[in-house]
C-alpha cells in the first residue's frame, strides 16, 4: 500500500521514528500532537482549554498538508494529566468538532513529554 507521509520537522520524528500524519489508502492517521508552535515552544502552559484547541489546529494543518480538514475526522483521542480538566479539554473539542461528533476517547495519563504539556490529541480521518 503507498503510503504519503507529513513531518511536523521536529527532531522528534527522526530520532523516535514516526511521522506528523500518514495516508494510507483512504485513511489518514494524525500522531499524537500537542500544543507547539512552530519553534516548539509549547503554547498556553497551565491552560488545558488553549492547549487542546492549539493541539486540535497542529492537527488541522497535518490533515491539510493531505488534503484533508477536520470535517473528514471520524475517531481522536485525548491525553490529558489531569482528569479534573476534562471540561476545558472537552469544551475546546467541541468547539471543534462539535457538528463532526467524531468517535472520543479521553484518558488522564502520568505525564506527557514535556510536563508543561497538559494534552495531547490523535485523530483517525477518512475521506
Amino acid at each position: 500500500m503507498e503510503r504519503e507521509r507529513v513531518s511536523s520537522g521536529t527532531e522528534w520524528e527522526s530520532a523516535v521514528g514516526y511521522s506528523r500524519a500518514i495516508r494510507a489508502g483512504d485513511e489518514i492517521h494524525v500522531s499524537g500532537t500537542t500544543a507547539t508552535d512552530e519553534d516548539g515552544t509549547v503554547v498556553g502552559v497551565g491552560d488545558p482549554y488553549a492547549q487542546t484547541e492549539r493541539a486540535i489546529a497542529n492537527v488541522a494543518d497535518a490533515l491539510s498538508a493531505l488534503d484533508a480538514s477536520l470535517a473528514d475526522v471520524v475517531r481522536t483521542r485525548l491525553f490529558v494529566t489531569d482528569i479534573d480538566g476534562w471540561e476545558e479539554v472537552g469544551r475546546a473539542h467541541g468547539d471543534a468538532f462539535g457538528g463532526i461528533r467524531p468517535a472520543t476517547t479521553m484518558v488522564e495519563v502520568r505525564r506527557l513529554i514535556d510536563p508543561e504539556m497538559l494534552v495531547e490529541v490523535e485523530a483517525v480521518a477518512r475521506d
